[in-house]
């Protein structure tokens, strides 16, 4: 099916009305002027029926345009009550009179009455000041009925090959949020129960002020158990999603629309899509996770966002404005024989935790996974002095909750706004997986400060002029390998080149220790009593130790 068809919207049957009818050619040749319920001429138009007989009540079934002579008025008009209440009791939409040619004073007489009664029928009387043919208005509203209704039939079954096509394709959230909102051709919104953003699409005119603030609108909107408009001060179009009884969010067209009848269609079988998408897999936290992820990927690309949008969006997945914003990332360590499954399942649980905490010391966060075993967190923060302790009460909450800290945390410069703070997520990126590389963890997290140069030569590893330095420092013993003489020069090292305190250890006796340590020199090429060879041996050790972490 073309992208043309499925963009073009037809009135839907029963949209028809009198409003419409007037304007027809047929019609307006008559000179219509509207006596009373100019305000209902939006009735829809089910069917036209002609009659002159005051007997309506077996000949009508509701919605009918009734066309009329006037024969049924009677003399002088008085039969004009009686008539118009036959009409509106058999439940007709709306009444076009057209009195026939015949003594001035009666026909002056039923146009008085008519006129005088009109505004009391509680339906919209018209009056015809010029003849017409009534089996052309027939013909031509019928027309177009029909034509309505078949529109209406090929729209249903657009909407419903895209939708099952979708179901078909496991399509994601967003793929199916975007696909209805190309339908209806305005915003549609996917959100939670607790009114957070699971997916929208901006709609063919993208408004970036679409999602300011949304929570706090979303909560003044009543939540309805049926599609339709909730109340308050913006009354969305609503449709629920989820099984009864076990709703876990709902679609929105935040804004008015000329069609709510179409819009209402696409909607729920939107809402029935997603809900098949749930129950084939996924849930509610799957969701919020992947919209959050997304986000925290787009942040981290040189196009980001502007500031404003990226507010607008992150408060909608959940983070309050803060004066400031703190990128966090955690790293869970790698376990023997650990299966990406056994990873993932890790993962989500940390994330699960990390959520709770954030939650339960009352700050702001935004957090999902940046890639396997990596989660990262934009934390807003009242004020800058406020960043230690809440950091050290959230990875202290965190540690007491799981048992043991199987994970290392890396936090990088706090910023005054998102965007930056989410460029420096790379940087947090590097301190934790230098700190995995730790023996020992003495802080609950760590700062490139803190990493020292092990951090420098973890953000320079993959460069090919340090790797060739490393090589050319330790060749001696790298080619082939000689592990003792590693080891020796691993402790030599540790000790700060210190002989005596390397022989207390009891490693080697002092003549043996001696030995080693000249047959080393030999094999490396350089004096260990010098300070820069033992600076540059170190920085070679650190960088290999590194790689091998890695």
């Amino acid at each position: 099916m073309s992208a043309a068809a499925s963009h073009q919207k037809p009135a839907v049957s029963g949209t028809l009305g009198i409003a419409r009818v007037l304007e027809l050619p047929a019609v307006a040749a008559g000179e219509p002027e509207v006596l009373g319920g100019a305000d209902l001429l939006g009735n829809p138009v089910r069917w036209v029926h002609v009659a002159e007989t005051p007997d309506l009540a077996e000949l009508l079934s509701g919605g009918e345009l009734v066309l009329t002579t006037g024969m049924a008025f009677g003399e002088a008009g008085a039969g004009v009550a009686g008539f118009l209440a036959q009409v509106r009791a058999a439940g007709a939409s709306g009444l076009i009179v057209e009195l026939v040619a015949g003594a001035d004073r009666e026909r002056g007489a039923s146009i008085a009455a008519l006129r005088r009664l009109a505004g009391q029928a509680g339906f919209p009387v018209i009056l015809l000041h010029k003849r017409v043919r009534f089996v052309e208005i027939t013909e031509v509203v019928h027309r177009m009925l029909v034509s309505d209704q078949l529109a209406a039939l090929e729209r249903s079954r657009t909407i419903h090959e895209v939708f099952t096509a979708l179901s078909l394709q496991n399509a994601t959230e967003e793929g199916i949020v975007a696909r209805a909102a190309e339908l209806i051709g305005a915003p549609v919104v996917l959100e939670d129960v607790a009114h957070l953003v699971l997916g929208f699409d901006a709609g063919p005119e993208p408004d970036a002020e679409l999602l300011a603030h949304w929570p706090e609108r979303s909560r003044r909107v009543g939540y309805l158990e049926s599609t339709g408009r909730g109340a308050g001060e913006e009354s969305w179009l609503q449709t629920p999603v989820g099984i009864q009884g076990q709703r876990w969010g709902r679609l929105v067209v935040p804004g008015e629309l000329a069609d709510d009848e179409d819009a209402t269609m696409v909607l729920e079988r939107a809402g029935q899509t997603l809900s098949i998408a749930r129950l084939a897999g996924r849930d509610q936290k799957e969701l919020l996770h992947q919209a959050r992820a997304g986000l925290l990927h787009e942040l981290r690309q040189q196009h980001a966002l502007g500031e404003g949008e990226v507010l607008i969006r992150a408060g909608a997945l959940g983070l309050g404005e803060a004066p400031h914003y703190v990128p966090v990332v955690f790293r869970l360590d790698v376990r023997a024989g650990q299966t990406p499954t056994g990873v993932q399942l890790r993962e989500r649980a940390l994330l699960d935790a990390l959520n709770a905490v954030v939650e339960s010391a009352r700050a702001t966060a935004l957090a999902a996974s940046l890639q396997s075993g990596q989660i990262g967190m934009v934390l807003g923060v009242g004020a800058r002095q406020l960043e230690e302790p809440l950091l050290e009460r959230i990875c202290r909450q965190l540690a007491q909750g799981q048992g043991s800290v199987d994970w290392s945390v890396g936090v990088g410069r706090g910023r005054k706004n998102v965007k930056d703070a989410a460029h420096g997520l790379e940087e947090a990126v590097q301190v934790a997986e230098t700190v995995a590389t730790f023996d020992t963890r003495a802080r609950p997290f760590y700062r490139f400060a803190d990493v020292r140069l092990r951090g420098l030569l973890a953000l320079m590893h993959e460069d090919a002029r340090l790797r060739s330095f490393a090589e050319a420092e330790l060749a001696g013993i790298l080619d082939p390998l000689d592990e003792p003489a590693l080891e020796l020069l691993g402790l030599y090292l540790k000790h700060g080149g210190n002989k005596s305190a390397l022989a207390r250890t009891g490693f080697l006796s002092r003549p043996a220790l001696y030995a080693r340590l000249e047959k080393l020199e030999d094999k490396l090429g350089v004096s260990l009593d010098d300070a820069e060879s033992r600076t540059s041996l170190h920085v070679a050790l650190l960088w290999r130790d590194l790689g091998r972490r890695h």
